[in-house]
C-alpha cells in the first residue's frame, strides 16, 4: 500500500519591517508637507517683507493740502469789529480764558487780551505774543504787546477753512519725535507698550498676561498687542478678527522691527494712529488730534492735554471728550496716575493736572470745508498749476484771500434777505449768489454759492450762467465815452421807440422797463436811470463789435454774440465773470484777473508759488472816470437809490442794477472805496419772479455793505479830466448856483464851449458869495 505524503504548509511569516516602513512613509510625508509648508511660508514671508518695506520706505502717508484764510493783522487803526474779531478767534480754535495761556483770549466789552500761538509763514515765523487791544467804532485802538517780541503789527495765525483730501478721507498733520512735548513718549509707552524698546515686534509675555486676564474676566478687557502690532494693523491690514490676520500681524511686526529702528517705527505710529472723526473725515495722528481737540500745536501741550490724547488711543469714540466728558476725564486721570505710579511725575504735578478741566475747544478747530463754494473756486485756480493727486497727498499749505468777517456778512445777508423776501410762502424757490472782491486788487474776499452756504453742491457763483440784463450797459457807455469828440456825459440821447427788421424778416422792437419813452435825455441820466431805448441807440451808433471788444479787453473770454439784444444784456455770464468784468470799472480801466490764492508752500513753509497781483491798463482811465460818475449817480438818484435805505448816506457808492424778462434774473453790481460786490437773485428753474434788480439783488447787496466797516468811493481824478459846472439840460457851462447846475467831469477839451449865466438870480449869487467867505 502506497503511502501518500502530505506536505505541511508552514504559516506565512510577518515582516518585522512593516511598521517601520509605515512610520517611514509617515515621516517622509510629514517631511514633504513641512518642506512645502516651509517653502510656502518662506514665500509668504518674502511677500510680506516686500509689502512692509515698499510702503514704509515710500510715501507712507497721503497728507491733504490745507487751505487757510488770510491772516488777520492787528495794529492801531486796523478795521475790525468786536463781533468779527471774536468770530475769527473762535474759528482759529481760541478758547475763552484769562488770555495768559497760548490759544486763549479774554474779553471785557470792547477790550481783548489775546495770547497768540505763533505761526510759520513763508516769509518767516510769527512768534507767540500776548496782546492787548480795544475796539472803538470798528477800529483797533490802544494796541499793545504785553509780552513777547515787540511789534507795531501782529499777525494772528490764519484760520484753516478747509482741505483738499485724499479719496479715503484720512487727515493728519505730520509730526517728528522732536515735536513731542515733555512726558508724551513716556505716557504713551506706559499705557500702550511698556516693553516697546525691548521686544522684537511681539511680546509673548504681554500676550500671555492679557490672555489670562481676559479668561478670568470672561471677556476681552486687556490687549496684548505691541505698538508695532497696532501700527501694522492700522497701516497694512484690515480690522478682521481672524487667526490668519493675527498671524500676518505678528509676522509683519517682526519684519518691521527687523528692518527699521525703534524711533522710526514710533514716529510712524504717532502719525498713523486713529484718534477721532470729523464728519466723513477721520483724524489720524497726534499732530492733527492736538489741533482738532485743543486748537494747539502738539509741542505746546500741557501734561493734562497729553494724558487726554494718549487715553484716546484705547477708544476715540468711547472716550470722545466732547460727547463723553466724564469718561474722557476718568481715562485722562488714569494715564496721569500711571505716570505717577512709575515715578515720572511728582504728586503735586499730577494733582494739578487731574484738577484741570478737559480744555477742549467747543467746536473742532479743524472741521469739514467751512466754505465749500469758495474752496471750489480755489480748486479751479490751483488746477492751473498743480495736479489733483499732489494736492491730495503732498501736505501743501494754501494761503487764500478769504476774509472770514466779510464772508460771514455775505452769508448772513443772502440767507436773511431771501427769507424776508419769501416770508409767507409755503415753499422757498429763490436762490442767490454773491462774489465780493477787494476793489483795488481783485482778491476774492468772500463767495456765496447759494442760500445755504454750507451746501457743497451746485455753485451758482461759479457755474450759473445767466443773462446779465442792464449790467451790460456801463460797457456800452464806456465804449462811447472813449470818443470824447463825439460823446460826453451831457451828450443828448434819443430815448424813443424804434424797430429793427432783420434780413430773415424777424422784427425786434426794444422797450423801456416801464414801457414809457423819455425823449431826449443827457447821456449820464440815460445810464443812471437805465433807459433801454437810449442804450440800444447808443450801442448801435458806436457799433456792437466795439462794445464786444471793450468787454474782451476787460477780461471776458467767452464768445459774445453780436446781436442787438446783447446791448440789453442777453449775454449770459456767471457772477464770478461779472465781478471780474466790473473790476475794470472799479479801478481805472485795468484788466485785473480775480485771484483767490496768495501763496502755496510746502508743509515745512517753503514757498512754491506766489500769486502776485497782475494788472494791465486796457481802457482809457478818463472814460472810466466818467462812467464811475454816472454809476455814483445811479446809487444817489437812479435805479439804485434804494441802497441808502440800508447804508449810511455818508458812504460813497457806485453801482448798476440789472433785470431780465419777467424778473427771471435780478442783479446788482457795485463798489465802495474798499469792496466790489456782485449779487444775483433768481430761481434755479429759470422761472419768473416778482423782483427787479432794485427790489431783489440790491437789498441783498446793500445789507451786506451795511455790515462791513469800509471807506466810501472817492475816485482819483485822472490826468486829462477836468470838472466843470454845467447845465446838462442845455448842454452849456453855467455857474455853481444856477438852476440845474451839476459839477461834472469832462475829458479835457470836450467840455461845452457855450456858457449861460444865471446872473439875474441875485439872491442865489449873494448866498453863494457869502458862503464862500467861510470856506
Amino acid at each position: 500500500m502506497k503511502k501518500t505524503s502530505h506536505t505541511k504548509k508552514s504559516p506565512k511569516k510577518r515582516s518585522r519591517s512593516s511598521p517601520r516602513r509605515g512610520k517611514s512613509r509617515f515621516w517622509a510625508l510629514l517631511g514633504r508637507v513641512l518642506l512645502v509648508g516651509l517653502v510656502v511660508l518662506t514665500g509668504w514671508v518674502v511677500y510680506l517683507d516686500a509689502v512692509v518695506t515698499s510702503k514704509f520706505e515710500g510715501q507712507r502717508f497721503e497728507v491733504p493740502s490745507r487751505v487757510y484764510a488770510r491772516p488777520l493783522e492787528l495794529y492801531e487803526g486796523a478795521s475790525v469789529s468786536v463781533g468779527a474779531l471774536k468770530r475769527e478767534l473762535e474759528m482759529s480754535g481760541y478758547r475763552v480764558g484769562n488770555g495768559t495761556q497760548a490759544g486763549t483770549y479774554s474779553q471785557s466789552g470792547s477790550r481783548f487780551v489775546i495770547s497768540t500761538r505763533g505761526f510759520r509763514f513763508a516769509d518767516g515765523s510769527e512768534p507767540r505774543r500776548r496782546l492787548s487791544l480795544s475796539i472803538t467804532g470798528d477800529q483797533v485802538d490802544s494796541f499793545r504787546v504785553l509780552s513777547g517780541e515787540s511789534t507795531a503789527i501782529a499777525r494772528l495765525e490764519p484760520a484753516q477753512i478747509g482741505g483738499i483730501y485724499p479719496a479715503h478721507k484720512e487727515d493728519r498733520v505730520l509730526v517728528k519725535l522732536s515735536d513731542l512735548p515733555p512726558l508724551f513718549e513716556s505716557a504713551l509707552l506706559t499705557i500702550e507698550d511698556r516693553e516697546f524698546y525691548d521686544h522684537f515686534g511681539v511680546a509673548p509675555l504681554s500676550i500671555a498676561r492679557a490672555l489670562w486676564v481676559n479668561l478670568q474676566a470672561g471677556r476681552v478687557v486687556q490687549g496684548g498687542s505691541t505698538l508695532t502690532q497696532q501700527l501694522v494693523k492700522n497701516f497694512y491690514l484690515t480690522r478682521d478678527q481672524t487667526l490668519i490676520r493675527k498671524g500676518n500681524e505678528a509676522l509683519m511686526s517682526m519684519l518691521l522691527e527687523l528692518h527699521y529702528e525703534k524711533q522710526d517705527i514710533l514716529e510712524t505710529y504717532l502719525n498713523e494712529v486713529y484718534l477721532g472723526q470729523a464728519g466723513t473725515r477721520s483724524i489720524h495722528g497726534f499732530g492733527l488730534a492736538s489741533q482738532f481737540y485743543f486748537g494747539e500745536s502738539l509741542q505746546d501741550l500741557e501734561l493734562d492735554q497729553v494724558a487726554l490724547l494718549v487715553g484716546l488711543v484705547k477708544g476715540p469714540s468711547y472716550y470722545d471728550p466732547r460727547r463723553n466728558p466724564e469718561r474722557a476725564r476718568n481715562r485722562r486721570n488714569l494715564v496721569i496716575d500711571s505716570l505717577l505710579a512709575n515715578n515720572m511725575v511728582e504728586e503735586a504735578e499730577a494733582q494739578k493736572a487731574r484738577a484741570r478741566p478737559l480744555g477742549v475747544t467747543s467746536k473742532p478747530s479743524y472741521s469739514e470745508n467751512r466754505y465749500p463754494a469758495y474752496i471750489d473756486l480755489v480748486r479751479r485756480h490751483l488746477a492751473r498749476d498743480y495736479k489733483q493727486e499732489d494736492l491730495q497727498s503732498e501736505g501743501l499749505r494754501i494761503f487764500t484771500t478769504l476774509n472770514p468777517a466779510i464772508q460771514y456778512a455775505a452769508e448772513y445777508s443772502v440767507e436773511n434777505t431771501l427769507k424776508e423776501m419769501e416770508s409767507g410762502r409755503a415753499k422757498p424757490v429763490l436762490e442767490a449768489a454773491m462774489v465780493v472782491t477787494s476793489r483795488d486788487n481783485g482778491e476774492v474776499l468772500a463767495l456765496v454759492g447759494g442760500r445755504d452756504p454750507k451746501y457743497a453742491g451746485f455753485n451758482r457763483a461759479v457755474d450759473a450762467r445767466r443773462p446779465i440784463g442792464s449790467l451790460i450797459k456801463p460797457f456800452t457807455y464806456l465804449t462811447a465815452l472813449q470818443s470824447p469828440d463825439r460823446y460826453t456825459l451831457i451828450t443828448p440821447l434819443e430815448d424813443r421807440k424804434f424797430a429793427l427788421v432783420f434780413d430773415d424778416g424777424r422784427r425786434w422792437e426794444p422797450k423801456n422797463y416801464d414801457g414809457e419813452e423819455h425823449g431826449e435825455v443827457p447821456l449820464h441820466r440815460a445810464l443812471s436811470h437805465s433807459y433801454n431805448l437810449a442804450a440800444v441807440r447808443l450801442g448801435l451808433d458806436v457799433g456792437i463789435e466795439s462794445v464786444v471788444e471793450t468787454l474782451q479787453k476787460l477780461g471776458v473770454t467767452e464768445p459774445v454774440s453780436e446781436y442787438p439784444s446783447m446791448l440789453l444784456g442777453s449775454v449770459a455770464m456767471t457772477p464770478v465773470t461779472v465781478a471780474a468784468l466790473y473790476q475794470g470799472l472799479a479801478t481805472s480801466g485795468f484788466n485785473i484777473p480775480l485771484r483767490t490764492i496768495r501763496e502755496v508752500t510746502t508743509a515745512q513753509g517753503v514757498s512754491l508759488s506766489r500769486y502776485n497781483l497782475g494788472v494791465d491798463q486796457v481802457v482809457d482811465p478818463g472814460a472810466v472816470h466818467l462812467v464811475q460818475y454816472a454809476m455814483q449817480e445811479t446809487v444817489r438818484e437812479g435805479t439804485g437809490r434804494s441802497a441808502y435805505r440800508f447804508v449810511s448816506k455818508d458812504l460813497g457808492l457806485a453801482g448798476k442794477t440789472g433785470t431780465t424778462d419777467d424778473g427771471r434774473d435780478s442783479w446788482f453790481a457795485g463798489f465802495s472805496g474798499d469792496l466790489l460786490a456782485v449779487t444775483w437773485v433768481g430761481r434755479d428753474d429759470n422761472g419768473p419772479t416778482a423782483f427787479t434788480g432794485a427790489t431783489g439783488a440790491l437789498p441783498v447787496w446793500a445789507r451786506f455793505m451795511a455790515q462791513v466797516p469800509q471807506n466810501g468811493f472817492s475816485p482819483v481824478v485822472p490826468d486829462g479830466v477836468q470838472y466843470h459846472w454845467v447845465n446838462a439840460e442845455t448842454g452849456t457851462l453855467t455857474d455853481e448856483h444856477c438852476e440845474n447846475a451839476r459839477f461834472m467831469p469832462f475829458v479835457t477839451g470836450s467840455e461845452p464851449q457855450d456858457s449861460v449865466s444865471c446872473s439875474g438870480n441875485l439872491t442865489r449869487r449873494l448866498k453863494g458869495w457869502f458862503e464862500g467867505l467861510f470856506q
